[in-house]
Formats: structure tokens, C-alpha cells, sequence
């Protein structure tokens, strides 16, 4: 294999503030592949372990390409079970086959870490699904027990919106019917198996311009909770420490959180200025100086947390919204959209600043946004939550005096087309030949 070289457009079009990241730090990320121009996985494989900090990653399915490329890389390697999937998974037979076709042919060669049941499970339901979630869990773990292969983890990543409240942290728990019915027998397992309980915190969707540099890691007045004394600084810790008091109320504040997904969107409707290189550099720059520093949260004092960012690549199937085509790292053929440190220091750029205000002034349009067949596609509200849709509390419940900011911290991006695109995605992007590699 040829050296790797980075193409000329390498250096174009960084618009970027200069933010500085530990050297030894280590990250995750999201690997999609909703996209008919992404790279063979062995590149990625290839790009990933020699030239960027990135040590492990997630993907949304049980892509055995992927899985394959990742062996004998040292990257830890996270695979999905499909929700439709969940209730079959609940028959011992069924859940030993499936360890024998998805996991038993790769590991240990490839490094699987997690087997994440499902993703989002409560904010899509069906209720048979949520029913069976920890069951299946449950009966996926003794499979792999059986099999010896005690050191791969069993979780399910879960939106915010299993939160009834954020505002103030200390006011935060689980919604009811959640909490009793899933979330607690969920975490008495986690906490059995010493596995980590995995959740989407997304400050981008609970953005207002008021709220800017509180989401983005900036200097601000902070939040102040008056139960605890604690001003906030940055919503990522408020978010977090809102998981933490509602796991604290059912018992279980001593299992490890994992962010399993987060991130900032480079492009996106026009109607979301605050989607642009700017703001996506400073909120994963800002990220990553958290998750890395081992400060932890004001209420998780001294805690690291396992962290995968989305995404890996900016992925042009995805939609409606322009912004779900944008939360990638990296375009497509290995250039960064922006510059926060992932890469080596050998291989980063110079970045080239860009005053934030320019990018977040009205009418600023990233030329990723240009073009799109979805530049028509309508724009879709994070911030307030629908009646009805997914994310709601439980049949029977109330949320009477629930504050919004709660489902404003989703990403309403359904994860029932991953699985079927992403087989056709994968598969023309297999058939790609690339010259950064030969």
C-alpha cells in the first residue's frame, strides 16, 4: 500500500478556530454509512487507526464489512442490534444464534467492546419493544457468557427524552413509567455487568441564540441551581448531571455514563445559521478538552466519560434536514471539515480562523448546503416537541409542568432507515476505487 497522501483540497475551506487538544487523548465516533461516496471500510479502518486519535468506534448495524476491515486494528469496534430485531433476541436459541452469525466469525480478531441493543428504544417504541429491551438484553448476555466472551458489554443508548426535566439538574428525573418499568431493572443489570449506560446528550438541539456560547463551551453566566448552589457553565454538564440525579433516584448513581452519541452539524436548513464550521469546531473542541480532562461533571467530580462523536463522515443519503447530512468529522475522501486536533499532529493542517460572528450572521450558507436535492426539504423544529411523537412519556403519564428543553437536547432521526440503507450504501461505496490509497 502506497503512503497516504492527502489530497489538495486538504487545505481549503477551514474555517476554524484554533482550539488545542491533549495529545494523548483518545475518542470515539459514530461510523454511519448513509452515503453513496463514502470510502471502503478497510480505508477508513486504514485512516483511522494511523492517522487520527480515534480509538473506537459505533456503528448502527452488524455491517460484517466493517467489522472485518476493524480486525487486528486495535480500534474498538461497537456493533447494534436492529430494534426489530429486540423481541426475537428474547429466546435464549435465538440470542446464541445470533451471537454465532454477528459475533462469534470476528471476535476476538476485531475488538468488539459494546453490543448496543437497539438505539433509542423508549423515544420510538413500540411498547413491545420496550417491553422486551431488557429481557433481551439479559439473554444476550448469558450467550456471550456461555460462549467465553466475558469482556464484550451489553447497553442501549437512550435519547433525552427518557428525562421528564434538565432545568434545573437537580430537579431531573427519569419519566414515569420509564423509570420503574425499563430504567431500573436496566441499570440493575448495567450495574451487575459493569457496563456503562449509554445516552445521547445533543446541546446543539437545544440551542437558542440566547443560549450560544452556554451549548458551545464558551464563556457565559452560567446556569444556576439553587438546590445544589452549582452555577453551570456549559449544557453538556447540566445535561449530564441531569442523568446523573435521575439515576441517583432509582438507586444507581455509581454506573459509569457513556455518551454514545453528540455532536454539531457543519451545514444545515437555512433557517439554522447556527449549523456551520465555527460552531462545530468549538462545540467537539470543547467536547473533547471535557471528556479528556477528567474533571468530570460538578456532581461526577473526577469522572472520564467513554465518548463516540457524530459523526465519522458527513453522510449525503441522510435527511430530511441538511443538518443530518452534516455532523461528520470528514468529507468523504479524508479531508476534516474542521480542524480540532483528531488528527495527528503531524497530519493536521494549519487552520485558518474565521470570526465566529461572520459564520453566524444571517444569510451565512456553507457551501456543503448547495445543491442538495433536500435544499427544498421543510425545516424541522428540534426545540419543541411535537404531541404524539416519538419521545413522549409513557401511556398514562403526565408531564404537566415538564419544561421543553428536554426533548430539545434529541436528534429526531428515525434509526429504523439506518439498517436498510446502509446495506445499499455500504455496498456501492465498496465498489469505489479510490486513489488517496493506491
Amino acid at each position: 500500500m502506497a503512503p497516504f497522501e492527502y489530497p489538495h483540497s486538504f487545505h481549503t475551506f477551514l474555517l476554524i478556530a484554533v482550539i488545542i487538544i491533549p495529545a494523548a487523548t483518545s475518542i470515539g465516533v459514530n461510523y454511519g454509512t448513509l452515503g453513496d461516496d463514502l470510502p471502503p471500510p478497510s480505508q477508513v479502518a486504514h485512516f483511522l487507526k494511523t492517522r487520527t486519535l480515534i480509538d473506537r468506534i459505533r456503528i448502527f448495524d452488524v455491517n460484517t464489512s466493517i467489522i472485518k476491515a476493524f480486525a487486528n486494528s486495535g480500534v474498538l469496534v461497537s456493533v447494534t442490534v436492529p430494534n426489530g430485531d429486540i423481541p426475537s433476541l428474547t429466546d435464549p436459541r435465538a440470542a446464541r444464534r445470533w451471537i454465532d452469525a454477528n459475533i462469534k466469525p470476528f471476535y476476538p480478531a476485531t475488538k468488539i467492546h459494546y453490543i448496543c441493543v437497539g438505539t433509542e428504544v423508549l423515544h420510538w417504541g413500540p411498547q413491545d419493544l420496550i417491553d422486551n429491551l431488557v429481557p433481551a438484553m439479559r439473554v444476550l448476555q448469558t450467550a456471550l457468557v456461555k460462549e467465553g466472551f466475558d469482556e464484550i458489554k451489553i447497553s442501549s443508548p437512550h435519547s433525552l427524552g427518557i428525562l421528564m426535566s434538565s432545568d434545573p439538574p437537580s430537579n431531573a428525573s427519569f419519566r414515569p413509567g420509564w423509570d420503574v418499568g425499563t430504567l431500573a431493572p436496566m441499570l440493575k443489570f448495567l450495574k451487575e455487568t459493569k457496563s456503562g449506560f449509554m445516552v445521547n446528550p445533543y446541546t446543539y438541539f437545544g440551542y437558542s441564540p440566547a443560549n450560544a456560547n452556554f451549548c458551545l463551551f464558551k464563556p457565559n453566566p452560567g446556569l444556576f441551581d439553587k438546590a445544589t448552589g452549582i452555577t453551570y457553565t456549559n449544557q453538556f454538564d447540566q445535561l449530564m448531571d441531569a442523568v446523573y440525579v435521575s439515576m441517583k433516584k432509582l438507586g444507581f448513581p455509581d454506573v459509569e455514563i457513556v455518551v454514545a452519541e453528540t455532536g454539531w452539524p457543519s451545514g444545515g436548513d437555512p433557517a439554522n445559521v447556527h449549523a456551520n464550521p465555527v460552531n462545530a469546531a468549538a462545540y467537539i473542541g470543547g467536547l473533547m478538552k471535557k471528556v479528556s480532562s477528567g474533571d468530570g461533571t460538578p456532581l461526577m467530580p473526577g469522572r472520564k466519560f467513554e465518548t463516540y462523536i457524530f459523526a465519522l463522515f458527513n453522510e449525503n443519503l441522510k435527511g430530511p434536514s441538511l443538518d443530518e447530512k452534516n455532523f461528520g468529522l470528514f468529507r468523504p475522501d479524508f479531508t476534516p471539515v474542521y480542524n480540532v486536533g483528531i488528527l495527528h499532529a503531524a497530519q493536521a493542517p494549519s487552520p485558518s480562523p474565521l470570526a465566529a460572528t461572520t459564520a453566524d450572521s444571517p444569510g451565512y450558507a456553507p457551501s456543503s448546503s448547495s445543491g442538495s436535492p433536500f435544499d427544498d426539504a421543510p425545516f424541522f423544529n428540534r426545540t419543541t416537541p411535537s404531541t404524539g411523537s416519538p419521545g413522549k412519556a409513557p401511556s398514562g403519564t403526565s408531564t404537566t409542568g415538564a419544561p421543553n428543553t428536554v426533548n430539545a437536547n434529541v436528534r429526531d432521526s428515525s434509526p429504523g432507515t439506518t439498517n436498510t440503507n446502509a446495506v445499499v450504501a455500504a455496498t456501492i461505496a465498496s465498489m469505489v476505487s479510490m486513489s488517496l490509497f493506491m
